[in-house]
C-alpha cells in the first residue's frame, strides 16, 4: 500500500521534484528528499496541500482546450504515455522564446503536446507530427480543430525515420526551430541525429524519458530501452555540437541547444 495517496492526474507531472523521487514515492518507499534545502517527507512534497500542488497551482497556465485534452487523455488506459503538463508548458515557453515557427514532434499519442506547440506557433507556423498509431491521435484531432490550430499541424502516420528522411530530401535541413523526441527508445539516437540536421543553429531538441523511471541509474542488460537511453545520454553529454541541460522534470528531459 502506498505511503500516501496521490491522484492519477498529479502522477502524470512530477515537476522539478525529480523522477527518482517520484518513482520511490509511487512504489511506497519512505525516505527524505532535500531538493528544497532541507529534508522533506514524501507526503510534504506530493499530494493535496503539498509543495508539488503549490507549484502546479502557481505556475500552470493551461489553455482551456489543452486542459480538456489532458483530462480526456487521463481516462485512457495508456495515459502514462502523455507528456508531463508542466514539462509541456516549459517547452512551449522555450519555443516562444526562440520565436519558433517550425517544429517537429516524434511521438504524438493523443496529441496533447502537438496542440501545446501549435498554440504557441504563429498562424503560418507548422508542427510536423510523427506517429504510427492513428487511433491514439484520433482522440485529440477534434480538439486541434476546436482550438483553431488544425491548419498548423502536419500529421504523418508512418515511421518517423521515414518522415525525417523526407524532410531532409526536400531540402529542409537547418530550417526547423524545435524538435521533441518521445517515441520508441531504441531509435532515439537516429531521431536525434536526423533532428540535429533539421534544426537550425540556436534551435532546440527536447528528448523525453532520459531518466527512464529511475532505471537509468543501473540499467539491466535485458532493459533495451534503459540501455539505449543511457548510451544516448552519454553521447549527448560529450556532443560538442550542442549545449545541454538535463532536467528532472516528468521522466527526465534533456534540452539540446544546437550550436
Amino acid at each position: 500500500m502506498p505511503f500516501f495517496s496521490i491522484t492519477k492526474e498529479m502522477a502524470i507531472g512530477t515537476a522539478v521534484l525529480g523522477v527518482a523521487f517520484a518513482t520511490g514515492v509511487l512504489a511506497g518507499k519512505k525516505f527524505q528528499f532535500s531538493a528544497f534545502g532541507k529534508p522533506q517527507s514524501a507526503k510534504h512534497l506530493l499530494g493535496k496541500g503539498s509543495l508539488w500542488q503549490y507549484i502546479v497551482d502557481h505556475s500552470l497556465r493551461e489553455h482551456p482546450v489543452l486542459k480538456k485534452l489532458r483530462l480526456l487523455t487521463l481516462d485512457h488506459p495508456c495515459s502514462g504515455m502523455m507528456v508531463a503538463y508542466d514539462q509541456a508548458q516549459l517547452m512551449a515557453n522555450l519555443a516562444k522564446l526562440i520565436k519558433a515557427k517550425k517544429a517537429i514532434e516524434i511521438g504524438v499519442f493523443t496529441g496533447y503536446n502537438t496542440l501545446n506547440m501549435a498554440l504557441v506557433l504563429p498562424d503560418d507556423g507548422k508542427v510536423v507530427a510523427c506517429d504510427i498509431n492513428e487511433d491514439y491521435v484520433n482522440i485529440g484531432k477534434p480538439l486541434w480543430k476546436e482550438a483553431g490550430v488544425e491548419h498548423k499541424i502536419d500529421l504523418r502516420i508512418k515511421p518517423a525515420t521515414q518522415t525525417l528522411d523526407e524532410l531532409l530530401a526536400d531540402g529542409e535541413a537547418g530550417t526547423y526551430d524545435f524538435a521533441f523526441i518521445d517515441a520508441d527508445k531504441q531509435t532515439y539516437d537516429e531521431y536525434y541525429e536526423k533532428c540535429l540536421r533539421l534544426i537550425r543553429k540556436g534551435g532546440i531538441i527536447a528528448i523525453d524519458n532520459v531518466l527512464w523511471h529511475g532505471e537509468i541509474l543501473k540499467p539491466s542488460k535485458n532493459d533495451v530501452e534503459a540501455q539505449s537511453l543511457h548510451h544516448l545520454n552519454e553521447k549527448i553529454f560529450r556532443d560538442v555540437r550542442v549545449n545541454i541541460s538535463m532536467i528532472p522534470m516528468g521522466d527526465g528531459v534533456t534540452l539540446a541547444f544546437k550550436l
